[in-house]
């Protein structure tokens, strides 16, 4: 049974990673899952409690930071709350449409959001660019954090074996 934990440990962990670029999985606080499973499995003697607790608080940073990073790129240039909405839409339906979905459905949704509430297209442009330079750089922060929270685990799993 413990093979299968593992299993499921490392499962998150990989599936985490991939959710910190695919926008509906919620992929830090799956790599927090798996790493505190294979820590539960090994009765935390690799990994302790305060390692968890460190990478807990990593954790809720990169969360916090992908909500605050997409909503201040929106905000700094003036987006309506229709391009917000219609950013999420589109990441939405951007992830059915493969990686051009991806990168192009927020900026799309943002555009077509601001279209309908201030019709100028320049304007509706310019909150797109905004709005996804905010997604990607929250993108890239979460990738950082999960990263360093994988390596962090690893590590400490491996300096205490």
């Amino acid at each position: 049974m413990d093979i299968a934990l593992y299993a499921l440990a490392f499962a998150l962990i990989v599936g985490g990673l991939v959710g910190t670029i695919v926008p509906t999985l919620p992929g830090i606080p799956m790599i927090f899952g798996g790493i505190w499973l294979a820590a539960a499995l090994d009765d935390y003697q690799h990994l302790g409690v305060t390692w968890l607790i460190i990478l807990g608080v990593l954790a809720a940073f990169g969360v916090a930071m992908d909500f605050v990073a997409t909503s201040l790129g929106a905000k700094r240039v003036g987006a309506s709350s229709l391009a917000m909405w219609g950013a999420s839409i589109g990441t939405f339906v951007g992830m059915f449409l493969g990686l051009p979905g991806l990168i192009l459905g927020p900026f799309v949704g943002a555009v077509i959001g601001e279209l309908v509430s201030s019709k100028s297209v320049l304007r509706s442009t310019h909150v797109g660019v905004g709005t996804w330079l905010g997604l990607l750089f929250g993108t890239l922060v979460k990738l950082v954090l999960s990263v360093v929270m994988v390596a962090l685990a690893a590590g400490v799993w491996l300096l205490n074996f």
